[in-house]
């Protein structure tokens, strides 16, 4: 019966927001219906959500949270998160969309967010129809920070859950990691200083700046990962990228990391710059490589323009911007 009751709120949170979709869209799942831990208000800032894009046809019962970056101060729906997903969805890999909460919010907001989305789509696996042991996280640039401390700082190491329910007895470990361009520190030098303000507030603390320079946090028990940048990042030092994946080779654990001769940052997948959109193969060989995705899923889409950065007529806690 509480199951029941659960997935019939799960539902109810997801219809309300029919009427004020853009065309395409599906349906947003809340990520709390009664509201998030440390809200500021009730707005639709301060509630951060999910958009669940299911393929008609799956190629794996591997799926992938997507976390869009936007330095902790908005969050790029767009060209970071649905045109990811439908990337994705051609290849027959389900996929998930976080809006997650930003400044004015800061640490732990977008932690509490991206746990419980880890966890929410696990609590609900069956309804999607995915693997729980399946779940990998794609994060770019400050969307690419939260999700390697999803990678470094769970279970153990996560922070407190303050609002039980049934989802938050599942993990919010992912299985595997993707991280385009992503902050990693939040120490100078290397850190985006913009999203460090914004993750951790105009005064950061000293200890939990460190704590969460995510090179710091690897394990032998964090997650495989896939690391993709560029040599002169105007925005993010390379050196986020470059550190990580030292880190992870230094705990064997399985990395690949792909370092363009370019200086871009925040492209997604690239479509329109032709040097840097073969990198999407990539990642595709690795998904295979790993054991994530079967060689004979359908191929990858061929590169295509980007999205805007937010959807127009969109609505939620990372924009419109």
């Amino acid at each position: 019966m509480t199951r029941r009751l659960n997935l019939f709120v799960f539902v109810m949170a997801a219809f309300s927001l029919r009427a004020q979709l853009p065309a395409g869209m599906p349906q947003p799942v809340f990520l709390w219906p009664n509201g998030a831990p440390d809200a500021l208000g009730q707005s639709e800032t301060d509630k951060p959500r999910l958009y669940p894009f299911l393929p008609q046809t799956r190629s794996t019962s591997t799926a992938v949270l997507i976390i869009p970056g936007g330095s902790y101060k908005h969050v790029g729906t767009g060209y970071e998160g649905v045109q990811v997903a439908e990337w994705l969805n051609a290849q027959g890999i389900p996929a998930f969309v976080l809006d997650y909460r930003v400044t004015p919010y800061h640490y732990p907001a977008p932690v509490e967010d991206g746990q419980r989305a880890m966890r929410l789509i696990r609590a609900h696996a069956a309804e999607y129809g995915i693997d729980p042991h399946r779940l990998g996280v794609w994060g770019f640039s400050a969307g690419g920070h939260l999700a390697s401390t999803l990678g470094t700082h769970c279970d153990s190491d996560a922070v407190p859950v303050k609002t039980p329910d049934e989802a938050d007895t599942q993990s919010c470990r992912p299985d595997f990691l993707v991280l385009a361009y992503p902050v990693i520190s939040m120490e100078p030098p290397e850190t985006h200083p913009t999203s460090r303000e914004d993750f951790l507030g105009p005064k950061p603390d000293a200890a939990l700046a460190r704590r969460y320079s995510n090179q710091f946090a690897v394990t032998a028990g964090t997650p495989g990962t896939f690391l993709f940048a560029t040599t002169s990042d105007p925005i993010v030092p390379v050196a986020n990228s470059v550190d990580f994946y030292r880190a992870l080779i230094d705990h064997h654990v399985p990395a690949e990391l792909h370092i363009y001769d370019f200086a871009n940052h925040g492209c997604g997948l690239c479509g329109s710059i032709l040097p840097l959109s073969t990198w999407p193969q990539l990642l595709r060989n690795w998904l295979v490589q790993r054991g994530w995705v079967p060689s004979t899923a359908p191929p990858p889409p061929p590169p295509a323009p980007n999205m805007p950065g937010w959807i127009p007529g969109l609505t939620g806690p990372g924009g419109p911007f």
